[in-house]
């Protein structure tokens, strides 16, 4: 298991995480497994989509935002409900099978740590299971 520190400079920010993972992936030597990703943290997610066009990585934090509305009418009393209510919609963790030495992401994925309550210094725990 492995440890990402990930430092968000924006209040809503996604995080290109891809190669960092391929690099532990590398590091480990593991040639058929799976990698599984995890965020300890309320207020963030993680998830896979495209990363050719950061046009796509715009319309998600906009569409987002128009969702769940950092102002909405919450009563979490730290004024992050917003924050909150998106990591439970993105989710916390992925598995990615490794085949060959690399993850077996589609031709245009990426893996994205996702910020909903930034900027902040974020963790992100890396298990790899295989051979």
């Amino acid at each position: 298991m492995e440890e990402i520190r990930i430092r968000s400079s924006k209040h809503f920010e996604f995080i290109d995480v891809t190669r960092d993972i391929q690099d532990i992936v590398r590091k480990n030597e593991i040639k058929e497994g799976i990698c599984y990703l995890y965020v300890p943290h309320t207020t963030a997610a993680i998830t896979i989509n495209e990363n050719a066009d950061p046009a796509v990585k715009n319309d998600i934090i906009s569409t987002f935002a128009k969702i769940v509305p950092w102002n909405g009418n919450y009563t979490h009393l730290e004024g992050n409900s917003a924050a909150h209510v998106l990591s439970t919609v993105v989710g916390v963790s992925v598995v990615i099978p490794i085949s060959g030495s690399k993850l077996a992401l589609g031709r245009w994925q990426g893996i994205y740590f996702c910020e909903f309550d930034g900027p902040r210094t974020r963790r992100l725990i890396v298990s790899i299971m295989g051979e």
